[in-house]
C-alpha cells in the first residue's frame, strides 16, 4: 500500500486525485496539505507543512507555483519522495528542485499523462528516421481559453524530444506573420490554439514530399494527469534520492 500526502488537496487536480484514489486498493491518501482547512475529507488536512506529522511513502504536489518551495522543503525535511506536478516554476525554483533531488527522490515531468510520455518516445524515433529524410516538422497544440502560457510546456517538450534525437539542429518558430520567405529545413514550427473548454490536444506533423505522417494525443479529461501522478507516486515510493521523470515510470 502506497501512502500519499496530497499537497494542494483543495485544488481541482487535488480533488480529482483524491477521488481517483478512493477506488484503488493499492494506494491511499493519508493526509492533505492546503492553505484552507477542509473537514470534508476522510483524512486530516493541514494548513501548514509544519503541522503535518503523518507518515507517508510519497507526496503529490498539484498546488501552485508560490507553494512549491514549501513542498520541496517539506519533502527534504521528512525524507518523503515528491511527485512535483505544478507548472509555471521559475528558473530559481527549478534549480532548487534539482538541488533537493540530491537529498530525496523527486519526480517532475512536463506532462503527467502516460500517453503523452509514450508519445515523447515515439516522436523521437520518428524524428531520427524522417528528419534525416528531409521531412518538415510542425507541432500544433490546442487548449482551453483560460490557459495562460503559450505554447504549452508539452509542445515544447515534444520539440525538445525531437531536437534531442536530431543532435539539436532545429530552431523553434512560433510566429511567421512578419516573415516572407520559404520555410527553412532546420526549424520546427509550433502553433497554439486557445478556445472553449479543450482539455489538451497535441499534434506532431512530419510533412515530406507527397506524404504526411501525423502523431496526435487528445486529452478528454484532466483525470489522465491525476492517474499519471498516482502511478508516479507508486513508482517513486522507496526510491533513492535523484531526479526522475515519467519515462522512468513507463519503463518501470
Amino acid at each position: 500500500m502506497t501512502r500519499v500526502i496530497m499537497y494542494g488537496c483543495n485544488g481541482f487536480m487535488g480533488r480529482v486525485i483524491c477521488d481517483l484514489i478512493k477506488n484503488m486498493d493499492d494506494v491511499e491518501v493519508v493526509a492533505g496539505i492546503d492553505i484552507a482547512a477542509n473537514d470534508s475529507y476522510e483524512f486530516p488536512v493541514f494548513t501548514s507543512t509544519k503541522d503535518c506529522d503523518v507518515e507517508a511513502d510519497a507526496i503529490i504536489d498539484f498546488s501552485a507555483a508560490v507553494a512549491v518551495d514549501a513542498a520541496l522543503d517539506f519533502a527534504v525535511e521528512k525524507q518523503i519522495p515528491l511527485v512535483e506536478c505544478t507548472t509555471g516554476l521559475s528558473e530559481e525554483q527549478l534549480a532548487k528542485l534539482k538541488e533537493c533531488s540530491t537529498k530525496v527522490a523527486v519526480l517532475r515531468s512536463a506532462n503527467m499523462s502516460l500517453g503523452v510520455n509514450a508519445l515523447l518516445k515515439m516522436v523521437k524515433v520518428a524524428a531520427k528516421m524522417l528528419g534525416e529524410s528531409g521531412f518538415d516538422i510542425e507541432i500544433v497544440e490546442k487548449h482551453h481559453r483560460r490557459k495562460l502560457d503559450s505554447p504549452s510546456g508539452t509542445a515544447l517538450a515534444l520539440a525538445d524530444s525531437i531536437n534531442e534525437a536530431c543532435d539539436g539542429k532545429y530552431s523553434y518558430v512560433y510566429d511567421r506573420s512578419e516573415r516572407r520567405q520559404q520555410r527553412p529545413a532546420d526549424e520546427i514550427g509550433i502553433s497554439a490554439v486557445r478556445g472553449g473548454t479543450i482539455v489538451g490536444e497535441h499534434e506532431i506533423i512530419f510533412a515530406g514530399t507527397d506524404e504526411v505522417i501525423e502523431f496526435k494525443h487528445t486529452a478528454y479529461s484532466r483525470a489522465i494527469f491525476g492517474k499519471g501522478a498516482i502511478e508516479a507516486a507508486k513508482y517513486l515510493s522507496g526510491k533513492p534520492a535523484g531526479l526522475y521523470d515519467m519515462s522512468d515510470v513507463i519503463e518501470g
